[in-house]
């Protein structure tokens, strides 16, 4: 009996019901991260439109409360337009990259010690609150230097 010979490229080869079902998961997960890019720039537009409204506030508070807010926002804006990014590199690459998601932590990071900073500036005199208020200080800048590190070691890398 003359048996069929396989050659190695067959042998390779996963079958074709895995390749169906892999294409599958492919198109499933492109129009996943699609749908999260989407929304993450209607995101970044609304909180965008956020920022410049707020700014129309000036008369009704107190100027440095608005301006605040305002660059608590635009912060915001920043760290969803990151994630946008780091969306289209994983489309792009077709793997997670670390990158994209450091700077992220480190906008995330600052954006907080922005707004503890003038925070903390109304809880001088009082005590615990203005202690617990650097040492959060404290720990962001720290996270801030480790992530950077992590960022800057990413890139000169393997």
């Amino acid at each position: 009996m003359a048996g069929r010979t396989i050659s190695d490229g067959e042998r390779d080869e996963p079958p074709r019901y895995v390749r169906i079902g892999n294409a599958l998961l492919a198109i499933a997960e492109d129009a996943i991260y699609v749908g999260i890019a989407t929304l993450l720039a209607i995101s970044a537009g609304v909180l965008l439109l956020s920022a410049a409204r707020g700014l129309t506030e000036l008369g009704d508070v107190d100027a440095s409360a608005v301006v605040l807010e305002v660059l608590d926002r635009l912060l915001l804006v920043f760290i969803v337009v990151e994630l946008l990014f780091a969306v289209r590199v994983i489309l792009g690459k077709r793997e997670v990259v670390a990158e994209p998601f450091l700077v992220v932590g480190i906008i995330a990071s600052i954006k907080e010690i922005i707004v503890l900073s003038v925070k903390a500036a109304d809880y001088v005199g009082k005590g615990e609150k203005f202690n617990d208020a650097m040492m959060e200080v404290a720990i962001l800048g720290g996270l801030v230097l480790v992530l950077s590190v992590s960022a800057i070691h990413r890139r000169s890398g393997p």
